[in-house]
């Protein structure tokens, strides 16, 4: 068992790590979709700016080089696009990689309209600040010297445009306007996409907390799982012993001839083999005894006897079942899921002695599974923290462990567990659970 505790230690980690990797892969992917949006914008403004000013300023500009680098930059974007539209990793390497491209061709723009006197020449700065939310440190100030050196180059090698210097004029002249033009541009880029960036990161941030809680959960669960079976390999041997004393008991002519002891063994040995039922459970569920614990049967024989033998085990005064599927379909229920859907009926029953209702439907391929009761129903903070370990109403130790159980056991299935209280009294609890997880296909393995 300690073996076993020390590899989980180890293992659980490690699968955590990869949970984390994953987040920040999607929340990457999401970024670069905002890069190429980014660039299309880029695309229509640089088309725009060198249009009006070859037509409505007259300036001099190398208009064929130009719309080159600009057919450059769109057919990269076609291809980022092509390569990113299906969620796929994006590393902190591509971003950075993608944002070169960006920052090299507004320099070879720059180049062509006048370097450093340009007053587009401070969307360097829009490039620095993108790279600061997305990127790593390294990367940041990589673009921080790269856009630096640009500028230096720009300052050594670009030719100014043939423009009056008109910088008295004010609002009038037309560097003074090209700079509030840039200045409203970055300001106005700025604000859309770290606020959307933004978003991403808080979404990222929401991801991986989420994750972290459900691997703290599973870890919960798989140590538990190994103290229940190491536990139930103990039991086995003292049932085993009592099966056998109260057998001879049974024999001997003091309990033999008097028919109240005989009755009052026959109900030990009644809650003795449910005991050792139990225990085979636990040790069918952790996969140590009699093969594999998965039972090959059809929907409406495993739930269907699921129902009856909960009701022979429970007094309750009003049990309904109603089977609404319509397709005897073949399926495999292991004791995991059986023991899930007991723990949902007998929190019923404690809530609710008098009557139990359990409900089964398929709907869009998910197996519907509900349990009603008339109790008092879920208090607000049990909502609100539902199927979180030892968040109970019940005062016992333990309590709370089993709609943790039966949560982790549908969300392993691919499904989930909602919880609510019903409008005329009582609670409702709904068991999801998709057919592709326990369906069978013709040869007997699950689809």
């Amino acid at each position: 068992m300690a073996v076993k505790l020390d590899l989980l230690t180890k293992i659980t980690p490690s699968i955590a790590s990869a949970l984390e990797a994953n987040v920040e892969y999607a929340a990457g992917h999401k970024n670069m979709l905002q890069l190429i949006e980014l660039r299309w914008i880029a695309v229509i403004g640089q088309v725009t700016t060198i249009a009006a000013a070859i037509l409505i300023f007259d300036v001099n500009l190398p208009l064929v080089h130009m719309l080159q680098v600009l057919a450059c930059l769109i057919a990269f974007n076609i291809a980022s696009h092509l390569r990113w539209h299906e969620r796929r990793p994006v590393a902190n390497s591509e971003l950075f990689m993608a944002l070169l491209v960006d920052v090299a061709t507004l320099t070879v723009q720059l180049y062509l309209s006048g370097g450093t006197t340009n007053p587009f020449a401070f969307l360097y700065l829009l490039q620095i600040i993108i790279s600061a939310v997305l990127l790593e440190a390294w990367s940041t100030w990589s673009i921080v010297f790269v856009t630096l050196l640009c500028l230096a180059l720009l300052a050594i090698f670009a030719q100014p445009l043939a423009l009056p210097f008109d910088h008295a004029r004010g609002i009038a002249s037309l560097y003074v306007q090209g700079m509030l033009l840039c200045f409203a541009i970055n300001a106005a880029l700025l604000v859309i996409f770290i606020t959307r960036i933004s978003g991403t990161l808080r979404a990222k941030a929401a991801d991986l907390a989420d994750l972290r809680q459900r691997a703290a959960e599973e870890d919960h669960i798989v140590r538990m799982g190994l103290l229940a079976s190491g536990a139930a390999h103990e039991l086995g041997t003292p049932l085993a012993t009592l099966s056998v004393i109260l057998g001879d008991w049974k024999r001997m002519p003091e309990f033999r001839d008097n028919p109240d002891l005989r009755e009052e063994i026959a109900e030990m040995q009644t809650q003795l083999k449910r005991c050792k039922s139990i225990v085979s459970g636990i040790l069918l569920s952790a996969g140590s005894a009699r093969g594999e614990s998965a039972v090959r049967t059809t929907i409406h024989t495993f739930l269907d006897g699921l129902a009856e033998e909960w009701e022979e085990r429970r007094q309750v005064d009003v049990f309904e079942y109603e089977n609404r599927i319509a397709e005897d379909i073949p399926v495999a229920f292991d004791s995991a899921l059986k023991q899930t859907i007991d723990n949902l009926l007998d929190n019923a029953f404690e809530a609710s002695p008098d009557w139990v209702r359990l409900e089964a439907s398929v709907e869009d391929d998910t197996l519907h599974l509900v349990v009603l009761d008339k109790g008092p129903g879920f208090a607000p903070a049990m909502l609100s923290q539902f199927g979180k370990p030892y968040q109970s109403t019940k005062s016992r130790p333990g309590a709370g462990v089993g709609l943790f159980l039966v949560v982790n056991v549908a969300r392993t299935l691919g499904g989930g567990v909602a919880a609510r209280n019903r409008d005329g009294g009582g609670a409702e609890v709904r068991l999801t659970i998709p057919l592709a997880a326990i369906v069978l296909s013709g040869e007997g393995e699950h689809v």
